[in-house]
């Protein structure tokens, strides 16, 4: 899969692009089903909000068969090698919750920051790409972008250890404020299968969900092979070094999974 040259402007100028309904029904109902078992495992890849609900369970890629294929994918992977024009690795994989009424607060923050200060990733040739699981709606928590902040650099960062559970490296208000000034805010909503696209450095956080309507979305961190991080203080599963290109399934990988899945329940 390739993209256009109108969605390659779209990304290079405004840092992010959404692609609708990539993904089947039947690729993402075999997807979320896996993910609720996921959740409900008491394993340290997996982190709870502090009331208890599922945050995000990281590296499913490691101990899942369907979310291994999702990693490999080539409407995944493709794409950011189009960007990139190199192979990628998976840096990091997650599957992020926001609970039903009880979703927490994702900060204001650059992905890049975390990258560069934790892991020792040189350049912001890492990117994420997100896939719906559950329909995103401008009720229930989406990511909420700031168009164009991507050129403003690697801005400084605080470490907030605090607010949630899971430690982050978040904006200051008055930066947030000017960027959103220059850029205003977008939040890209979707049927599940959708998939967005964002550049590492594009400020993005995320309200708490208090609706009946839960949304999980799977994040992949996919990074440029020459760009490997060098100095990991993470623990492995959350930021991965095994640097090997990874090498895409074929395209009806997750189709053919589903179906033998299903047959075997039956």
């Amino acid at each position: 899969m390739r993209l256009t040259p109108e969605q390659m402007e779209q990304f290079r100028t405004e840092g992010w692009l959404l692609l609708p309904e990539l993904f089947t029904p039947e690729e993402v109902d075999v997807l979320r089903r896996e993910a609720v078992a996921i959740y409900d495992q008491h394993r340290p890849e997996v982190w709870r909000e502090k009331n208890g609900a599922p945050r995000t369970a990281f590296a499913a890629h490691t101990y899942n068969e369907a979310f291994r294929l999702l990693g490999a994918h080539p409407r995944m992977i493709e794409p950011v090698e189009q960007v990139f024009g190199e192979k990628v690795y998976m840096h990091q994989y997650k599957i992020n919750a926001k609970s039903a009424f009880t979703g927490e607060v994702w900060q204001w923050h650059q992905d890049y920051g975390t990258w560069k200060r934790d892991d020792g990733m040189l350049e912001p040739r890492a990117m994420n790409i997100s896939v719906f699981l559950d329909e995103v709606m401008p009720i229930n928590g989406p990511l909420m972008l700031v168009p164009r902040s991507h050129n403003a650099g690697d801005l400084k960062a605080s470490h907030d250890l605090q607010t949630t559970s899971y430690p982050l490296w978040t904006l200051d208000e008055d930066t947030v404020t000017r960027l959103v000034k220059e850029g205003g805010i977008v939040a890209p909503t979707g049927k599940p299968g959708s998939m967005l696209m964002f550049h590492g450095n594009l400020v993005h956080g995320s309200a708490g969900n208090i609706t009946p309507y839960p949304r999980k979305i799977v994040y992949l961190t996919l990074n440029a092979v020459s760009n490997y991080i060098r100095t990991p203080t993470r623990p492995e599963f959350i930021a991965h070094q095994d640097f090997a290109p990874i090498v895409p399934v074929d395209d009806d990988a997750l189709v053919r999974y589903a179906r033998s899945h299903r047959q075997a329940a039956e």
